[in-house]
């Protein structure tokens, strides 16, 4: 986690030395829809993806004639699994079965972007775009889910790609890898998991 959060650091230094000036700024509401997973250390129970969503303010600072820039945003992200904590006894005893978990936090992303618009004036309607870096959660809540102690936040690296389409939405499908952990089981020494999460993000800016 050091060796990525010294390489953001780099990155933006250098971005920063860029003249400021000649930036684009926008901003604007971002919604997105999610399929999540939870990665566990070791192989426990069985896991299955559920949906989630996803919704904040993005904003992005872009420099002309480079085609780099960067975002940040801050928003609500929910990560968790569908766990079968069934099948091991500690827990079927106890009552426990097949259980939805969800675990809501509050995200900001610090993305690292490449936009490209030299395309002889078809980027008006379409430029591809990716971008890249870490998201930092603080988790604010979690379903009934006393089986697991949530860590209180966590740190994920995302990567995506999508495209810009006339100049303001911009649509994107992106990947994101839980770095820390997000939850620990209570019972059978501390078994951690990682969140894993797909989606599809939706931006419009001004």
């Amino acid at each position: 986690m050091n060796r990525l959060l010294k390489t953001t650091l780099l990155l933006l230094v250098f971005l920063a030395a860029v003249p400021v000036a000649t930036a684009q700024f926008r901003y604007g509401p971002m919604v997105g829809v999610t399929l999540n997973s939870m990665k566990f250390k070791q192989e426990l129970v069985s896991v299955k993806q559920q949906p989630g969503e996803m919704a904040g303010l993005q904003a992005e600072l872009m420099f002309p004639g480079i085609g780099l820039g960067m975002d940040i945003g801050i928003g609500y992200n929910q990560e968790g699994a569908q766990v079968n904590f069934g099948q091991k006894e500690v827990w079927s005893s106890l009552g426990y079965g097949n259980e939805h978990v969800y675990i809501h936090n509050i995200t900001v992303p610090i993305h690292l972007r490449f936009k490209y618009t030299r395309l002889d004036g078809l980027e008006e309607k379409i430029a591809p775009l990716v971008y890249g870096g870490p998201e930092f959660n603080l988790q604010v809540g979690h379903s009934n889910c006393s089986m697991l102690k949530c860590s209180g936040g966590d740190l994920g690296l995302t990567a995506a790609v999508g495209a810009e389409l006339f100049r303001h939405w911009q649509v994107v499908g992106a990947y994101t890898w839980g770095m820390t952990y997000a939850a620990k089981t209570r019972l059978l020494d501390d078994f951690s998991a990682r969140s894993r999460q797909w989606s599809v993000r939706v931006t419009y800016l001004f």
